[in-house]
């Protein structure tokens, strides 16, 4: 399940603002959202609950935390009351004590608060903005409890996994667990992993520092799966820093990969079914080894709090012991065969597709390429090397090999 916000105090901001409803700036973030992470290969979740899909099941959450004691009504909503939850700050580590000593002067917008660390339920209505029925009054949900009752609602009252940002951890999450455990009496989540912050030349993304960027933009200049790719070399919960750099080597290493998946489909298609001799015949063995142990190290890594990096790492070394296989004369098909489908295997875990098919060379190229042939043919080597480089400037590379002639993007 992936919930979408559809409505908060920046939502309804930017709406006036753009002189619309922020039902018509949700759908239009949201398609914008989908654009961008389907071009990621990022598969869409089961279930995609917006909150004013949900009001009852928000109302019904509310209510049970009111009937428990936990939340109580003020002049301008209700408000979930910290101080009766001993637990509270268990995922972040944050005493109650040490918030309220620095939060009374800072957070001071309500007198009728018990605490200036209570926290929003349902706001009441205010002028211009949208608001529905309530038994507290006309209103619209706070943007913590619109997570927990789309959770429950979809998921149950104990969900096994929950992601988001490192700096959601407080209050967000905090909050999400307070009201969701207070209300339910169970569990609210077994294991929560959160992403580390996106920097820009090293320095933490922000609108405010003026370093902000969009995928859409990026993408420009870097393929969306390269993109994914330069994402996933880093541990989710690591930080990871976009500079040029960074990105460039991340496209030599991804043009590495998919280099080596195509060749060893392109040598495969002449390569015999049997070692032709002892060296083929080792080299075979050495690279049936390569493929056990990448294995074992992209599972060890993925085993290790999915660690991506190092599963990366593993494919690489696999590639290495690939390359060097298929320039051994004579090597079975089946070596190579395995090799490559163990590449493709591994790398579709993480959305990932290396394969270059030969439609994805233009008519027009490939005509180039067969008249080159031809030219070489009748030993009209001028023509030939003009044709090459007409393909060249084209922005293919072409390639004389035992097995013929191959022909790539550059």
């Amino acid at each position: 399940m992936q919930n979408f916000t559809d409505i908060d105090d920046k939502m309804i901001n930017r709406a006036n603002e753009e002189g619309t409803t922020v039902k018509e700036l949700a759908d239009r973030m949201i398609e914008e959202y989908f654009h961008d992470a389907d071009a990621l290969n990022i598969k869409r979740a089961d279930h995609h609950p917006r909150a004013t899909e949900n009001i009852d099941e928000i109302i019904e959450l509310i209510s049970l935390l009111e009937e428990k004691g936990f939340a109580y009504v003020t002049s301008d909503g209700v408000y979930f009351e910290i101080a009766k939850d001993p637990e509270y700050g268990k995922l972040s580590g944050k005493r109650i004590e040490d918030l309220e000593a620095g939060a009374s002067e800072r957070v001071a917008s309500n007198e009728d608060k018990k605490s200036p660390l209570d926290f929003s339920l349902w706001k009441f209505k205010k002028e211009g903005e949208p608001a529905w029925p309530s038994p507290w009054g006309e209103g619209r949900p706070g943007w913590h409890i619109e997570c927990s009752a789309m959770s429950r609602a979809n998921l149950g009252d104990t969900i096994d996994l929950h992601a988001g940002g490192v700096d959601l951890v407080f209050p967000h999450h905090e909050n999400e667990i307070a009201q969701s455990e207070n209300a339910t009496g169970k569990p609210f989540v077994r294991y929560w992993m959160h992403n580390g912050f996106i920097n820009i030349d090293k320095e933490k993304m922000s609108k405010s520092k003026g370093n902000f960027f969009l995928v859409r933009e990026l993408a420009k200049i870097y393929p969306y799966q390269v993109i994914r790719f330069f994402m996933l070399q880093a541990h989710y919960r690591m930080p990871i820093n976009f500079e040029k750099d960074s990105l460039d080597a991340a496209v030599a290493s991804w043009n590495r990969m998919t280099t080596c998946v195509n060749n060893l489909l392109y040598v495969a298609k002449t390569a015999p079914e049997k070692a032709a001799d002892q060296e083929a015949m080792q080299a075979a063995t050495q690279l049936k080894e390569a493929i056990t142990e990448a294995e074992e190290a992209w599972d060890r890594g993925l085993s290790d709090d999915l660690n991506t990096a190092d599963a990366i790492a593993a494919i690489f070394d696999l590639v290495r012991a690939a390359n060097i296989a298929a320039c051994v004369p004579g090597i079975p098909k089946g070596a190579l065969m395995a090799a490559y489908d163990k590449l493709i295997s591994i790398l579709d875990v993480l959305g990932l597709n290396p394969t270059e098919s030969e439609s994805s060379i233009p008519a027009d190229i490939m005509d180039l390429v067969d008249r080159r042939q031809e030219a070489k043919k009748v030993r009209d080597f001028n023509l030939a090397d003009s044709l090459r480089d007409e393909i060249t400037a084209a922005g293919y590379k072409v390639e004389d090999t035992p097995q013929g002639t191959k022909v790539t993007k550059a």
